[in-house]
């Protein structure tokens, strides 16, 4: 292993249940006047949001809203905000929602005032540096679930309608200017959706810890997050109104993002392709995945593991890690296999072709590749751990 990388932490975050109301106070202290609320079709009819422009307006600001963003972003959805967000003269994008909204409206602000197609900003190599910085709107996120972690993050995952595969366009300046974490907001999430999230954030400090790069400081922020989780995830999904443990997810969310800088991996890699042609829900895809990706990467991963699960309070040893994983799983009522999920095995080849393809891959601790892809496909299909 090479001891060497290149190390970047999140933005200002705004922490705590009520932060939600020095919203307007961040936009005016960005320059905002005129911003656009990015949100989904759900949110954009909650008393939340309609909450939310009151206080912009309240506050002398002329907000707007658009919310015609899918489950998995697609590319139309970002072309359509920024028409929306170029024809109403709008000085800044506010993201409000879960990783969907938050992604899109990342992306609209950046590629607002660009000239080049949204493509030739793919995290491969160093294309970001294609981008005018200059055109760039600032950014405030307000995340609504505890998962994704976008809100602390410098890029948006949209799908390319043509091929169907998710893609991630970067750039250093779409990390949110502000971020207000109100757990408050949380507290209404229905039991799928803190299971799936909750499951999200957990994949993301999983696979930035179990990831062959050196970077020791994501190793502790994702281990940290692990124990947020397993002290918090199932409380949050059986009460959704203990904002105690609805905040320390959202801390977990956070730090999965922040970690995963470091690397993502196979769960990523083979959940992408899976949500770009069947439209599942990312985070329970990746739980669905993560014990059949946990014992293909044991023969690179267990030391790590044993030493997490002592962190954890369990028995210091891979077994013990892995059976609080399905019991984990189980609590949550996240399917065991891609069928119950309602995922079929007609495209197995496809995805299994498409899953070393993707950004993510190249972070997996065990190589993946087409054959190895297709015998997880399988095994996750059959609930063959």
């Amino acid at each position: 292993m090479k001891i060497a990388g290149n190390w970047n932490y999140p933005t200002t975050i705004k922490f705590g249940a009520g932060r939600i109301d020095e919203l307007a106070a961040a936009a005016k202290s960005l320059g905002m006047s005129r911003p656009l609320v990015v949100t989904d079709p759900v949110l954009a009819g909650m008393p939340m949001v309609k909450s939310m422009l009151h206080r912009l307006q309240e506050a002398g600001l002329h907000p707007a809203i658009f919310s015609a963003i899918k489950p998995n972003p697609v590319a139309t959805n970002v072309e359509d905000g920024i028409a929306v967000l170029r024809s109403g003269k709008h000085d800044g994008v506010i993201a409000v929602g879960g990783g969907s909204a938050l992604d899109a409206g990342k992306v609209i602000a950046f590629m607002a005032g660009q000239t080049r197609p949204m493509w030739d900003f793919e995290d491969i190599g160093d294309w970001w540096t294609r981008a005018d910085p200059k055109g760039i709107f600032p950014i405030i996120a307000v995340p609504t679930t505890a998962g994704t972690g976008s809100e602390v993050g410098r890029a948006g995952v949209i799908t390319d309608e043509t091929t169907h595969t998710k893609k991630v366009i970067f750039h250093p300046l779409m990390m949110p200017k502000i971020t207000i974490c109100d757990p408050a907001l949380t507290a209404g999430m229905p039991p799928f959706l803190t299971a799936g999230t909750g499951m999200d954030a957990l994949a993301h400090c999983l696979e930035a810890y179990c990831g062959p790069f050196y970077h020791p400081m994501a190793d502790g922020i994702a281990v940290e997050g692990m124990r947020l989780v397993k002290e918090n995830l199932v409380r949050a999904y059986r009460d959704g109104s203990d904002i105690d443990a609805r905040a320390h997810m959202m801390s977990a969310a956070a730090m999965g993002a922040t970690a995963f800088q470091k690397a993502l991996g196979a769960m990523h890699a083979l959940s992408h392709p899976v949500g770009s042609h069947y439209d599942t829900h990312h985070g329970m895809t990746n739980a669905v995945f993560m014990p059949y990706v946990l014992v293909f990467n044991r023969p690179a991963i267990e030391a790590k593991i044993e030493r997490v699960a002592a962190y954890l309070g369990l028995q210091p040893s891979f077994p013990a890690f892995l059976d609080w994983v399905m019991q984990l799983r189980s609590d949550l009522k996240v399917p065991h296999t891609l069928k119950a999920f309602g995922v079929d095995d007609r495209k197995f080849e496809l995805l299994s072709e498409m899953s070393p393809k993707d950004p993510t891959a190249g972070g997996n601790p065990v190589p993946l590749d087409v054959a190895a892809s297709r015998r997880l496909f399988e095994a996750a299909y059959v609930g063959k751990v």
